[in-house]
């Protein structure tokens, strides 16, 4: 047993995070692709160290203290960034993505309950390989895989739940950059903006050279901490009540509050570049810690039905973002972003939403409706819109 301490873990994440940039630089099919570096880098990794257990008694597990915070800090990034002016600009084309969304969570419950049924499974679960845990993440999954074995007698189910997201995780950052690049070749691309402005887009440009001062990075780091302390404080007022809610979309919501009332209130204005840096920086180290933590062996104990499954569900995802996502939300450059944001949080979770749509932007050139729409339905709307359905989909006569 080798162990590595948070220091050791966040080196660790680092050079996972510079082997990705260098695997991609240095692969024309990747960069075609739009894979996500973190994503290539991490999963390396973690293929990585599946071989080493294979092959000796050494195990290499790592510090995951600093994992939760940081994906935290992201969201706390997002809700801070977020203009509720813009927000409103765009609520129609929030409120039709949302539609598509419920759409997806539908159609994923249906599939692996189907398929369950077909295959002589329990129909529950079918359940934990549909939005339970691909759009629900491995947070929704491990609360419905205990619900699931304490009051439906499913054995294993919390188990079964945690490799359903974790093969998500890995599908949603793999086919998010071939499904826009495919859709990229059907639309007008923007004129690469990056090159041209003088602000660079935070989020969308993570590459861009962004100048900040210290003062300004102080600020930003102290509206951060700021979320997180008062999203836990509310996550765990909340906790057992019928308004419960996870932890990062009560960050973000007080990132949200936080921002646009000191602007109403004093006004006092978010130095957004030094927002996005440590939000980059945020979901960087995130991802590279999450990848290279996965337990691929978990994987590979399923069993072969509910491989069957996932598989299934990557493929139905895929279809899905190409011939509704897209043509729905417009059939243009930011539907096509979208449709890759929508493979990433559809399969996996929020962090990989936005790194594939940072891969495709950081080729293909900016998507702002994008970058507005997609974390505010992934990250808030989509739990309470999966909570409703999967609820829904329990009470069906299936499970009386």
């Amino acid at each position: 047993m080798f162990s590595l301490d948070i220091l050791g873990t966040l080196v660790a994440a680092s050079l996972v995070l510079l082997l990705g940039r260098k695997i991609v630089s240095s692969s024309p099919m990747l960069k075609a692709y739009s894979i996500p570096e973190p994503v290539v880098g991490g999963l390396l990794v973690a293929l990585a160290l599946l071989a080493l257990r294979g092959v000796s008694d050494i195990q290499v597990n790592f510090d995951n203290t600093l994992q939760t915070p940081l994906m935290l800090a992201f969201f706390a990034t997002i809700g801070l960034n977020a203009n509720l002016a813009s927000l409103k600009a765009g609520g129609r084309t929030l409120a039709i993505f949302l539609g598509v969304v419920l759409g997806l969570l539908v159609l994923q419950d249906a599939l692996g309950i189907g398929l369950a049924k077909l295959m002589g499974l329990d129909p529950l679960i079918g359940l934990l390989g549909g939005s339970i845990t691909l759009s629900g993440g491995h947070g929704t999954g491990a609360a419905w895989g205990r619900v699931f074995s304490e009051r439906h007698g499913l054995a294993a189910a919390t188990e079964i739940a945690m490799a359903c997201a974790t093969f998500g995780l890995i599908l949603g950052g793999l086919i998010g950059g071939p499904v826009a690049r495919l859709l990229a070749k059907r639309v007008k691309l923007p004129e690469n903006q990056a090159q041209n402005t003088a602000v660079p887009l935070g989020f969308e440009q993570p590459k861009a050279i962004q100048l900040i001062t210290p003062q300004a990075f102080v600020e930003a780091l102290a509206m951060i901490a700021v979320s997180l302390s008062v999203g836990g404080i509310i996550a765990a007022r909340l906790n057992g009540t019928a308004f419960e809610l996870p932890t990062f979309v009560c960050v973000l919501f007080v990132g949200v509050l936080l921002s646009n009332g000191l602007s109403l209130l004093v006004g006092y204005k978010i130095f957004e570049r030094a927002i996005s840096v440590l939000g980059n920086v945020s979901l960087s180290l995130f991802l590279a810690m999450a990848l290279m933590n996965l337990r691929l062996w978990d994987l590979a104990s399923l069993a072969l039905p509910v491989l069957v499954i996932l598989a299934v569900q990557a493929v139905a995802m895929a279809a899905y973002a190409i011939f509704v996502t897209f043509r729905v939300m417009g059939a243009n450059y930011d539907a096509a972003v979208l449709a890759a944001g929508h493979c990433g949080f559809g399969l996996g979770a929020t962090p990989t939403a936005i790194a594939n749509m940072q891969a495709v932007t950081d080729r293909f050139g900016p998507s702002p409706l994008a970058f507005l729409v997609v974390p505010m339905v992934s990250a808030f709307f989509i739990d309470l819109a999966n909570a409703l359905v999967i609820k829904l989909v329990l009470a069906l006569p299936v499970y009386s």
